[in-house]
């Protein structure tokens, strides 16, 4: 079984955006696919509520108070981690995960949580002896615009270059609050943001 994580200390980052969205690539793809949520809020698994019957099935974990369940026959595990995460936290969560997916927005505040996290993961022995594949993801960035530049060339010159950069859009929130992904939306709007998804998508093994 293959498990991402999406991580970072910073909230509001995207990380259910992102874990929502894999874990509808991973099903789409034809794999069981399950997608656990580790924070309290849940937002995830009440995502995966308004979603309702669609398919292809997601199987949601409750892991709100800690790694309580398996996932059983999955093929695929997303895991949506929480914010402010203790360094045992992270640590137990990175001892399952085969990569970590790490959301960030511009803005100096952002930044520098994000580097901090970063740094902090680099300190779990996986990392360090590049056991774990880490993938940085802008998230919602207007195109050559200083900020999404200034982005690419901060986490460059930490050695984590932004893997792809998914464009600033209402779409995502109105998706989301049906359920949906623009992975899956027939939606024209939705479809032209999908675009941006397919250097992650390709990373963690799915070919469009």
């Amino acid at each position: 079984m293959l498990t991402v994580l999406v991580g970072n200390i910073k909230g509001g980052c995207g990380k259910t955006t992102i874990a929502t969205h894999l874990a509808v690539a991973f099903a789409l793809s034809g794999m069981a696919t399950s997608l656990a949520d580790c924070d309290r809020q849940r937002s995830s698994l009440n995502w995966l509520r308004r979603r309702g019957d669609r398919v292809p099935l997601i199987r949601g974990l409750d892991w709100s108070r800690g790694i309580d369940e398996t996932a059983g026959t999955a093929d695929r595990l997303v895991i949506d981690a929480p914010a402010a995460m203790r360094h045992k936290a992270v640590e137990e969560l990175i001892a399952i995960a085969d990569i970590v997916v790490i959301p960030v927005l511009p803005g100096a505040f952002d930044e520098d949580a994000s580097a901090y996290f970063l740094k902090k993961l680099g300190e779990v022995k996986a990392v360090r002896k590049h056991k774990r594949v880490v993938a940085v993801v802008g998230n919602r960035l207007r195109a050559n615009t200083r900020a999404s530049i200034h982005l690419d060339r901060f986490f460059e010159g930490l050695g984590f270059p932004v893997i792809t950069r998914l464009r600033d859009s209402q779409t995502y929130p109105m998706l989301a609050a049906e359920g949906g992904t623009v992975l899956d939306s027939r939606d024209r709007r939705a479809r032209e943001h999908a675009a941006d998804w397919q250097p992650l998508l390709r990373l963690i093994g799915i070919d469009s």
